[in-house]
């Protein structure tokens, strides 16, 4: 002990009667404050301070905001990332548990290749699928609801339909044309095999002038995109569940009953 120092033991030690602890670290307030920061936490990021915990073989991809590219978007923006989509798809189709996909969209499109390649393993997958568009479906989210088993589309919902356009260096060549034509038509093709519309119909309404008033194409609201037949049904979240429920029964009775073998007689 330092010289001049005077030294008193703590409460405790004089009586053993008496807890120093700190009351806040009691076993009970500690969980009670984890408790209180998780619902927080949930709040924060969910808009609620439950989540349903409920075991389902559905199970629901979400495509929201721009879908992103290679290059990074800002952080105000809301985005889709292609990098965290195509990993889960792998999954879902590996996961014995998940017998169906519903996709639900509220994109603005985004990148033509990343919205592409979403869209070719949705429609790959072995799985059954079914899409339904709520706010908007625009640009390259198109493709992407088209693509699965089944789509419907929200009385009130969108979808724009217009041509292509590249940002950033641009060479005035025939080449630049080219490029940008022999993707368009990736997407037209894609859109035509995957629904009902005609190529012909499609690129008509793709080419429209006179509605949008700062570019050229068409916007197509509920009924509109049905009419033309690039959606199949007009509904929301309980058909599109009723349809996956029932395409899911349909996928299980073809696994019971296994391939066809043989044939006729000859």
């Amino acid at each position: 002990m330092d010289e001049g120092t005077l030294y008193l033991p703590s409460r405790s030690k004089m009586d053993p009667t008496f807890d120093d602890s700190d009351p806040a670290e009691a076993p009970g307030d500690i969980t009670t404050e984890r408790e209180h920061r998780r619902r927080a936490r949930t709040l924060r990021e969910f808009g609620t301070t439950t989540i349903p915990a409920v075991k389902s073989n559905i199970h629901t991809l979400i495509i929201v905001g721009q879908i992103e590219g290679h290059m990074v978007l800002p952080n105000q923006n809301k985005t889709t990332k292609y990098e965290h989509i195509l990993p889960q798809l792998v999954a879902l189709e590996q996961h014995p548990d998940i017998e169906g996909i519903l996709v639900i969209l509220n994109t603005v499109g985004g990148d033509v290749e990343a919205g592409l390649a979403i869209a070719e393993m949705l429609s790959s997958i072995s799985k059954p699928t079914v899409s339904l568009v709520l706010g908007g479906g625009h640009s390259i989210g198109v493709p992407i609801a088209v693509c699965t088993s089944y789509s419907y589309i929200a009385e009130t919902a969108s979808m724009t339909i217009h041509p292509i356009r590249i940002t950033g260096q641009i060479l005035t060549v025939p080449q630049t044309f080219e490029y940008l034509e022999k993707m368009q038509d990736r997407v037209v093709r894609f859109v035509v095999k995957h629904s009902r519309i005609t190529e012909e119909r499609f690129r008509e309404l793709m080419f429209r002038t006179g509605e949008l008033a700062r570019d050229i194409g068409t916007v197509l609201i509920g009924k509109e995109a049905v009419d033309c037949g690039l959606i199949d049904e007009v509904g929301g979240i309980g058909a599109s569940m009723r349809k996956l429920n029932e395409l899911v029964e349909q996928a299980r009775i073809g696994k019971a009953q296994g391939p066809q073998k043989g044939g006729p007689l000859q």
